[in-house]
């Protein structure tokens, strides 16, 4: 008889998690269960959709004459992006990041109004950000050393619907070439039955 082994405590759920955002150059954290601290700024509340970590990849393959299948294969793209809706659209460190300003920028008058202007001709705006998943005593973290909002959905204003910047977030390589780093706490898998 054969053994299917499964363990469920290998499993994850993304039943809770964070995001932060700090300057290019902060350094990573050591563990997912560490508090982040300045300059680490929290992205506050994000929607029950959770975090999604895409991949985006793009190969070659190469069939000799004769062949019907390839005997190799080139990876000629991949990209690794973030995606998650902020609900906090007022915190300053994401207003900061939707409309690419300053967190100075953002600070009110006397009167409490803040007011600012939106670029017809955007520059790149890259941030390290750090992203949590929590399932019980499971915790993953991704560091992500230089990433960029590539992409904002529409934000829509109703009775019945929170408000949220929905991001996209692609990841850049740094100067050792890596685009996410991962720090986790996982259970240890157990052995497999020998028979």
């Amino acid at each position: 008889m054969v053994n299917i082994t499964r363990a469920a405590d290998l499993t994850m759920v993304g039943a809770n998690g964070g995001a932060w955002v700090a300057p290019v150059g902060t350094p990573a954290l050591s563990s997912p269960l560490t508090q982040p601290t300045d300059p680490w700024a929290a992205l506050g509340a994000i929607s029950d959709d959770g975090l999604v970590n895409g991949w985006d990849e793009d190969s070659q393959e190469f069939t000799p004459w004769g062949l019907t299948s390839p005997f190799r294969t080139q990876i000629t793209k991949s990209v690794r992006t973030f995606s998650a809706t902020m609900w906090e659209t007022s915190r300053t460190s994401v207003m900061s990041l939707h409309y690419r300003l300053d967190e100075a920028d953002l600070t009110p008058d006397v009167g409490g109004i803040t007011s600012f202007a939106e670029t017809a001709s955007p520059v790149p705006d890259r941030r390290a950000f750090w992203f949590i998943v929590l399932d019980g005593d499971s915790a993953r973290g991704f560091y992500v050393p230089q990433g960029e909002i590539s992409d904002r959905s529409d934000v829509t204003y109703k009775q019945d619907e929170m408000s949220g910047f929905e991001w996209t977030i692609t990841t850049y390589p740094d100067a050792a070439g890596n685009t996410v780093y991962h720090v986790d706490k996982l259970p240890v898998t157990p052995a497999d039955p020998t028979s």
